[in-house]
């Protein structure tokens, strides 16, 4: 009787992604217009409202990144957002 070998299982192998994520995004690609936009954009006086302290905190210029994005994708709630941002690579760029 001939040894049953299967294949090895591969479900928990550890995934490497290209060192720059921004590789897997096309240079056209509408998540480039909206970073080079938000990044023209002076936030001078929004960050003059922040007292410091506490925690660190995530940049208001990512957060408005992420808000603009995720609303031209037509993705509203922020469970779906955390969602995107765990699964997609054009909001995780």
């Amino acid at each position: 009787m001939a040894k049953i070998v299967f294949k090895e299982d591969k479900s928990n192998q550890l995934l490497l992604l290209p060192p720059d994520i921004g590789s897997l995004i096309p240079d056209n690609h509408l998540v480039r217009v909206v970073d080079e936009v938000i990044n023209r954009i002076k936030l001078t006086p929004l960050l003059e409202t922040y007292k410091g302290g506490g925690a660190s905190s995530y940049s208001p210029r990512i957060m408005l990144k992420i808000l603009t994005y995720a609303y031209i994708e037509r993705i509203y709630t922020n469970r779906r957002i955390e969602k995107a941002l765990r699964e997609n690579v054009n909001f995780m760029w």
